[in-house]
């Protein structure tokens, strides 16, 4: 699983800056009977997306990054809802496959931020801000020992008969 230092190194506040990026480029497109308050939400709403990731990065715990990775995943759907009201709206019609797009790619954001908050909720980290010296070195060294246990188990396994039952070629499949 890959680190990033840097919020904007991750895929995700990529997407989340490029549905900005396009949203943005789209309410120019739009005609001006989109009404101002129209626009304005809907820009507001798309750059929370990338905002709140930068933001819940920065925090330095894990608790304050998954509420924020929920909030950009709000404003992501908000930006859906939105996109799919305005889709329907009839002065709109030659700007619906840009509107489906949008709604693609907010969809993804919104897909993308829900991984991360499952990975996250399963994580025994609290978070950098959490983590000396001391803790970080007990860390990785647990890591490292869960790594070489199943190093071993897997040695032993294929040395053993091939008729025993614990022999990698009689368990059955995993995820049954």
């Amino acid at each position: 699983m890959a680190t990033y230092q840097r919020f904007e190194d991750l895929p995700v506040w990529r997407a989340a800056a490029d549905l900005y990026d396009r949203t943005d480029d789209f309410i120019d497109a739009a005609p001006p009977r989109l009404t101002n308050s129209f626009r304005d939400q809907l820009e507001r709403a798309a750059l929370s997306v990338s905002n709140n990731i930068a933001e819940g990065f920065e925090r330095g715990t894990t608790n304050e990054l998954l509420m924020f990775l929920y909030i950009a995943r709000g404003s992501a759907g908000e930006v859906r809802s939105m996109l799919i009201v305005a889709s329907r709206r009839p002065y709109l019609s030659n700007l619906r496959s840009e509107i489906s797009d949008l709604i693609s790619l907010a969809e993804s954001c919104s897909r993308q931020l829900r991984a991360w908050a499952d990975s996250l909720q399963n994580s025994d980290i609290a978070g950098p801000r959490h983590l000396n010296d001391q803790t970080r070195a007990a860390y990785e060294h647990a890591q490292e020992r869960k790594q070489g246990a199943a190093h071993f188990q897997q040695l032993l396994a294929q040395h053993l008969p091939p008729d025993h039952p614990l022999h990698p070629k009689n368990r059955p499949p995993s995820g049954l």
